[in-house]
């Protein structure tokens, strides 16, 4: 997971001495970008005409020609996919149409070369050093020169090539890299893009150093602990033999030194190659699982004469896996592969994402309940395996082809060699689809070599292949060619014969390599034809597929399935079956490009996951009186279905299936509650109106201010009262404010011609089925982003993100944390809150609060629907003419101790808000109060113990103490700025271990509450918690906000509030909410091990969505806590 404050991807070979350096370095800024031709060598910059390899540096009046001018080029940073910037074209090509319709191949040669160049400088000091030139991938049929000299040629579009430029390098000047890139011929049947798509690394290391990927780590765990395996390779680059020593260290996620080696020497002759191996033993190691990836450092230092010469780190997660016709074995524990094939492509991006996204979708598979993904059909950026290794994804790793020529059997084993180390790696594929080959004599060779290339480079794992035999009848069961040899047979489909196959060959593993391949359209329910559109429902399938329903339970409930993976988890521009022209990008995933989950997700989601799911379909959008069939995946036992509160009839789930009923439509609310173990939970769908607006999410924040870091944002059509218009197609614009900038857009319709990539800098897109998304980069200035959205009759929506400068602090022994107290809190029973501190004011501008008509004080009228928490804020000093509250000073101490008299007489708890503000608090807000702007820190950090002391001593001296406490508000981006901002954690730490030990000083069974606004955003909920937990920030219970408009979906805050729970045990309270009442209530009541405490709804006297209308009368929305109180208070 990339860190606010730290990113660690796999490798890290860095900075040691001042003599004797390695580094790694990244070079993607500042590269120039032309395209040339592959039919007019004029176009092409002379390439072609000037004969350039017939002398070295023959390249006059070339591109590759040091004093070439490319001030006219393009300048962009790497990643770089240009095929995702061109327009659309009409071609009965199929080959075209598999690439999506995009000008890129052989019948397009204006668009199908690309030259990239970029010039940089070195010391002369470098020269000492050996330097390397390393390109993760180019798509494809590279041709690499380094000051004019020639380095070599990677027809590869998918595994990466490195480069010795150590000979060709001018020491204390400019250098210059040119790159050509010919896309002219596909490899695949899919889109692929073409440029410069992943990272480039320019590596220096000392003479003698660790060799490129020469490091292998593997694992053998026991009864009695772990033995950690490490194979190096040490490279000698120097003209003379030299002496070495190995030693490596094992350390845990936080630095701590768990084991080191015994120093290993070894004499390696210039110009050679030494191997090194090395063995630890580790007791009682955590172990890497699918729900705790935990991930161990091991650290290689390799030293020479006693002095430190070079220097990486690994991740490496420590875990068995073990392949058995019965299943699959992760530590000894047996899993079934739910798994989905996946093509590197993304909306807005194409194939150069960014490292965020790959976190992003894997992370959106993960929540569905996948657990493995098969890296269809080529080698994966390492980004991919850094976010499967970090968020606990099993891979399947894929070679390109199934050939052992010189050529592929090169590019697998530098894949072999890159991936072997990987944690979440647990079986290789040799190939997918070899129709011509795979049953031939040709196969069974090719299979057998390719075969012993993995046994030898990699013994701790076996391969698969991938195989669907169409050339005789489609009969899969045959048993020649590379399915003789290979020890795992995959089958593509065909899912009738894998029980006659198991019967045959028994003892041999089987995984569904392919499976499923459903074709839908989110948020589409009637075939379209001249939109090229299908039902979002699991109906259709290609001849040669099968339906979710059909595949999924034959592997569910058999052990010879392995399991299986669908094809595929995302949609992918290219192969639009079963369709041509319109349709630019497939149907066959259970999201769409942009990773909007369609119905179908909610199948798997039900099925593969340990949440309880329940998802009702299709929207609620249509005409009086129409008859529409409704569907609902489920994991309940069993579900009730309603159209505006009148039951529809209640059936049993069965596994494995859907449920359906046939119902007439009328407007208003289609609801579908779930039943199990005597919880309910429930999916709701809305009649809405028109288009009024849009909510804004971003999946992040806050970013690292460095150039690379991005976030998602979702944008979804809703109508005046906030409900989702799911069939919204409005253009949208985007403006951006701040350091920052648009990378991509898109919306998933299988059918749209609009740019992802708008290069004149007017950035739009049309809402699809009501949503679309934008890709945001962060620039290296920190600071405020704010991504604006409006549309033509539209209200303007926005996104707010902090960017925060890439340095992680420590925490220094002198920092307070606050008296620990040992003593056992009460038990936080099931709340339903509210937070009401504008009550004093609105009954001092005369309002008078009534429920059926009679007058009572509100806090009665809450208590009589179920409310039993009371929650209120309070301002150091509100009437400060730029306070709260001018003048009046309500939210003030003494107000306060008034509403917390009225409480506590009611019978209610209290739950105080600490704002250490003189204003509101929030996010986007945390200014310090007037009277302690001039504060320094230390000054600033006993103001806040003294007042929060003085509050809850006043509190208690009334016998009013409050039963819980949040110390700040909303305190994601930090609080009393710019001592306690997010970006510097430290001071924020000491902040608010200040004003916790304030209040245990005083009353030590205060529950102390962490309050964040981060209710769907995930990695940052986990990574600002882990980072307070650092700094020793001690808290009872974690509260969240969720606003639809800012937090995401509920889906979204379900899987949060999972995850949160899973990694740190807290009690959770949603502690400020305000929309879709019951749908929160079900998800944070029904959370594991009770572990859900309730929730405050913010402000339900008189704000958006209030249970009071403006007089103070009770309207129809305070019913819903009584069916709130019913199904989750009285049971």
């Amino acid at each position: 997971m990339q860190k606010y404050f730290i990113s660690f991807g796999l490798v890290l070979c860095y900075l040691i001495t001042s003599f004797g350096q390695s580094a790694l370095i990244n070079i993607d800024e500042n590269w120039k970008f032309h395209l040339g031709s592959s039919s007019d060598p004029s176009k092409d910059f002379n390439y072609g005409i000037g004969n350039v390899f017939w002398k070295t540096m023959s390249d006059r009046g070339t591109a590759i020609d040091l004093k070439f001018d490319d001030s006219d080029w393009r300048n962009l940073d790497l990643p770089h996919d240009w095929v995702v910037e061109l327009p659309f074209v009409n071609s009965e090509n199929p080959d075209v149409a598999g690439h999506g319709y995009k000008p890129v191949g052989g019948l397009f040669p204006e668009t199908s070369i690309g030259w990239y160049r970029k010039k940089f400088n070195l010391e002369a000091t470098d020269s000492v050093y050996q330097h390397f030139l390393r390109f993760d991938g180019v798509f494809r049929d590279a041709d690499f020169w380094v000051n004019g000299f020639y380095m070599g040629n990677n027809k590869s579009g998918y595994i990466g090539i490195s480069f010795d430029i150590t000979d060709f390098l001018n020491y204390g000047g400019e250098n210059i890299i040119v790159v050509r890139v010919d896309a002219t011929q596909y490899e695949g049947w899919f889109y692929e893009g073409a440029g410069i798509y992943r990272h480039v690394w320019h590596r220096k290391t000392p003479k003698i150093h660790i060799a490129e990927d020469g490091i292998f780590n593997y694992t053998r765990v026991s009864a009695n602990g772990a033995r950690i395996f490490s194979e190096i390779e040490v490279e000698n680059s120097s003209l003379k033999s030299e002496k070495i020593a190995v030693q490596i260290h094992f350390l845990d996620r936080n630095g701590q030194k768990l084991a080191s080696s015994p120093k290993n020497k070894l004499e390696i002759q210039a110009k050679q190659i030494g191997l090194v191996k090395q063995e630890l033993t580790i007791k009682n190691p955590r172990l890497w699982t699918l729900e705790d990836p935990y991930l161990y450092r091991i650290v290689i230092e390799l030293s020479q004469n006693g002095k430190l010469i070079d220097k990486c780190i690994h991740r490496l997660g420590i875990r068995t896996i073990d392949i058995q016709p019965n299943g699959v074995f992760l530590n000894g524990e047996h899993i079934k592969l739910k798994g989905t094939n996946n093509h590197q492509d993304h909306a807005g991006v194409g194939s150069a994402l960014p490292d965020y996204l790959q976190y992003f979708r894997v992370k959106r598979l993960k929540e569905m309940g996948s657990n493995s993904y098969r890296t269809s059909h080529n080698p994966p950026t390492p980004e991919l395996l850094d976010a499967c290794d970090s968020l606990g994804m099993l891979v399947l790793d894929e070679t390109r082809l199934l050939n052992s020529s010189k050529e592929y059997l090169d590019q697998f084993r530098r894949l072999l060699k890159r991936d072997r180390s990987r944690t979440s790696v647990f079986m290789w594929s040799i190939g997918n689809e070899e129709f011509w080959i795979q049953t031939t004599p040709y196969g069974k060779r090719i299979g057998e070599t390719m075969l012993a290339m993995q046994r030898e480079m990699d013994p701790t794992r076996i391969s698969v292949y991938a195989s669907d035999v169409p050339q005789r009848g489609y009969m899969p069961n045959i048993y020649s060619g590379v399915l003789e040899v290979i020890p795992v047979r995959g089958f593509n489909y065909r899912e009738d014969a894998v029980e006659s196959h198991h019967k045959t060959k028994p003892f041999m593993p089987i995984i569904g390599t392919e499976m499923g391949s459903t074709v839908t359209t989110r948020g589409i329910y009637a075939t379209d034809s001249v939109n090229c559109y299908l039902p979002d429902k699991d109906l259709t399938a290609p001849w040669w597929a099968s339906t979710a329903e059909k595949w999924w339970p034959m592997a569910a409930e058999n052990d010879y399935w392995l399991g299986g993976y669908i094809w595929t988890g995302f949609d992918y521009r290219g192969e639009p079956t079963p369709f041509q022209w319109p349709n630019i990008n497939s149907h066959f995933g259970v999201m769409d490009v942009c990773g909007f989950p369609k119905n179908l997700y909610y199948y798997y989601k039900s099925w593969w996951s340990d949440q309880d799911v329940i998802h009702v379909l299709p929207h609620w959008n249509w005409q009086p009186g129409q008859q529409v069939n409704v569907w609902v995946f489920s994991n309940a036992d069993k579900v009730e279905l309603f159209i505006n509160g009148k039951s529809q009839g209640i059936k049993d789930m069965p596994v494995n299936r859907h449920l359906e009923w046939n119902v007439t439509f009328e407007p208003g609310v289609l609801k579908a509650i779930g039943y199990k173990d005597g919880k309910s939970f429930s999916s709701i769908r809305e009649t809405s109106g028109k288009t009024a607006g849009t909510n804004t999410y971003s999946y992040k924040t806050t970013m690292l201010a460095d150039g690379k870091d991005a976030t998602v944002i979702n944008i979804t059509a809703v109508d005046n009262q906030n409900r989702e218009v799911p069939d919204a197609d409005n253009l949208l614009h985007f403006k951006v404010i701040g350091d920052a900038k648009i990378l991509g857009v898109g919306n998933g319709d299988p059918s749209c011609h609009e740019a992802d990539v708008c290069l004149d800098g007017n950035w739009k897109r049309s809402l699809f089925s009501g949503k679309c998304q934008v890709i945001l980069q962060a620039g290296k200035n920190p600071g405020t982003v704010i991504l604006e959205v409006t549309g033509e009759g539209l209200w303007k929506s926005s996104a707010e993100i902090f960017t925060i400068a890439p340095a992680e602090k420590k925490m220094s022994a002198n920092h307070d944390q606050g008296k620990k107290q040992k003593m056992t809190k009460p038990e936080i029973g099931k709340i339903i809150g509210a937070d009401i501190s504008f009550l004093p004011e609105l009954e001092a501008n005369g309002i008078r609060f009534s429920d059926k008509g009679i007058e009572k004080d509100a806090l009665e009228i809450l208590k009589d629907h179920g409310f039993n928490y009371i929650r209120l804020r309070i301002f150091n000093d509100p009437a400060q003419p730029k306070g709260y509250s001018p003048e009046k000073g309500f939210c003030d101490l003494e107000h306060t101790l008034a509403m917390a008299k009225r409480i506590k007489a009611a019978g209610m708890k209290l739950l105080l808000d600490f704002h250490y503000s003189d204003y509101w608090a929030d996010p986007g807000k945390q200014f310090k109060p007037d009277a302690w702007k001039d504060l320094n820190m230390e000054e600033l950090q006993d103001s806040v113990y003294q007042f929060t002391k003085r509050v809850i001593s006043n509190l208690k001296a009334q016998g009013t103490a409050p039963d819980m406490v949040q110390i700040g508000n909303e305190i994601n981006h930090g609080m009393l700025w710019p001592e306690g901002h997010i970006a510097n954690p430290d001071g924020l730490a000491r902040l608010f271990n200040a004003g916790s030990k304030a209040v245990l000083e005083v009353e030590p069974a205060t529950i102390i509450m962490l309050h964040i606004a981060l209710g769907g955003q995930n990695e940052e909920s986990v990574e600002f918690i882990e980072q307070m937990m650092e700094r020793g920030v001690d808290f009872d219970v974690l509260g969240q906000s969720y606003y639809p408009q800012w937090h995401g979906s509920l889906e979204d805050l379900q899987n949060n509030l999972h995850d949160l729970l899973s990694r740190f045990g807290k009690e959770i309270i949603l502690v400020e909410y305000s929309a879709r009442k019951e749908e929160v209530h079900d998800i944070i009541f029904n959370l594991p091990e009770g572990k859900g405490k309730g929730t405050f709804i913010w402000e339900p006297l008189s704000t958006w969505d209030s249970i009071f209308d403006r007089k103070g009368q009770s309207n129809e929305k305070i019913l819903i806590y009584d069916e709130i109180t019913k199904r989750h208070m009285e049971k």
